[in-house]
């Protein structure tokens, strides 16, 4: 409350003992001339000392302005962070961004790239290129170009099988995709987890020649001359050919998919416009999982997809007409009917089955993928990668009678 003065007023009106009434300058009957039941101001001598009380009492009452204490230690903290920056963070930014920008540079053959400077990482996380310059792309989801496959439901006697399967395997992390055409059900483990694709990129390299072929940029019997840039180690018969052989777009491919030549799929990568133009176009059709990050062969692991889109790859290629056209589908599904290795799933199944695949082995991870027709008519696809201690034989053991099992319950 401010303080106030004390009015006095006739103790038998008023009780003053609760009450404190503010001091205001009495008004003389002199000061004004009843008229008409107006009143008027003679002297403007009353306001004026009115206002200068007022304004007294309020400077009066306002409470007092606190300085505040300055702490030592804040302002030795502040100065400190201020010396790191003069000192510091300041010449840095000078001498490796300002003076490359606006202080001409001495070495007058050197040009300083701004771009590469403002986006350092681009070069090895891209996966598109929008006009000459390298950018990244993400996953199609309105208008992908592949179709999804169409689940149905889960099938829990066969997968508790194959669980019971990888109990007696525990050095094997298997992921598993089986997809029956004809009901539309399956079986997923780990089957969205990511893995090392090994030599089963090979499909979606083969999907992109294909759909260049279709796009016009060339056709299958188009040559490439194998020079030491593409000839590589690894799989493949081609690394023992003579410099500047000439190969057909339709031969690379073939030997791409049946004998798994690492240096005809780099030869075809870099015909379609290199890793970049594959994984383009691989968002295009709605996988964000699968990437070529690695020419091949790739020892290391870095190219990478999952189960569940692999399946999806073969799918498409299998069915979907407005994917590919029946001539580009035919021509890939056989390739992948004259597959060399046939030691994985297809060791599991059945005499007179047919299996269009691709397999894929770098030390760590052993995989197969494919589609199998029984000679029941029966069709489904599978997929099965497989991480397991460097060459360990219990991968391929594991495959295969993961295959026998899936076999045997699709059948029966």
């Amino acid at each position: 409350m401010p303080k106030l003065a004390k009015q006095h007023w006739r103790a038998d009106a008023y009780d003053v003992r609760s009450f404190e009434y503010q001091k205001i300058t009495p008004i003389h009957a002199d000061s004004y001339t009843h008229s008409s039941s107006n009143y008027r101001t003679h002297s403007n001598s009353s306001y004026t000392g009115n206002q200068a009380y007022y304004s007294h009492l309020r400077n009066e009452n306002r409470p007092p302005k606190r300085r505040k204490k300055r702490n030592p230690l804040q302002a030795l903290i502040s100065f400190s962070l201020l010396c790191i920056m003069m000192f510091t963070v300041m010449p840095f930014a000078f001498n490796n961004i300002t003076k490359s920008i606006f202080v001409p540079t001495p070495y007058k053959n050197v040009e300083t790239d701004l771009r590469k400077l403002a986006f350092p990482t681009q070069d090895y996380i891209s996966n598109a290129w929008f006009l000459g310059e390298r950018s990244f792309r993400y996953q199609a989801t309105k208008n992908a170009l592949m179709e999804p496959l169409k689940e149905n439901v889960n099938m829990p006697v066969l997968k508790s099988e194959l669980t019971d399967l990888i109990e007696l395997f525990p050095t094997v992390k298997p992921a598993i995709y089986v997809w029956d055409y004809e009901t539309g059900n399956y079986i997923d483990i780990n089957a969205d987890k990511i893995y090392s694709t090994a030599s089963i990129i090979k499909i979606p390299v083969l999907i992109d020649v294909f759909k260049s072929i279709e796009a016009g940029q060339f056709s299958l019997e188009d040559t490439i001359p194998l020079t030491e840039y593409f000839r590589t180690e690894g799989s493949g018969s081609l690394q023992f050919k003579a410099a500047n052989s000439e190969y057909t777009i339709d031969k690379l491919a073939e030997i791409m998919i049946t004998e798994s030549d690492n240096s005809a799929t780099n030869m075809l990568m870099t015909k379609v416009g290199s890793m970049t133009d594959v994984n383009q176009n691989i968002r295009d059709w709605g996988l964000k999982n699968t990437e070529v990050q690695t020419w091949l062969p790739d020892y290391k692991g870095t190219n990478h997809t999952t189960a569940k889109e692999m399946a999806q790859m073969l799918y498409n290629i299998d069915e979907n007409d407005k994917f590919l056209s029946d001539a580009s589908r035919n021509k890939m599904l056989n390739y992948m009917g004259h597959v060399h290795n046939n030691r994985l799933i297809q060791a599991g199944l059945g005499a007179g089955s047919v299996f269009l695949h691709k397999t894929g082995d770098i030390g760590t991870m052993l995989g197969d993928a494919g589609i199998v027709i029984t000679p029941t008519g029966k069709k489904y696809i599978v997929v099965i990668l497989a991480n397991r201690p460097h060459n360990a034989v219990a991968g391929k053991d594991f495959i295969v009678k993961a295959s026998e099992i899936i076999y045997n319950y699709m059948v029966k």
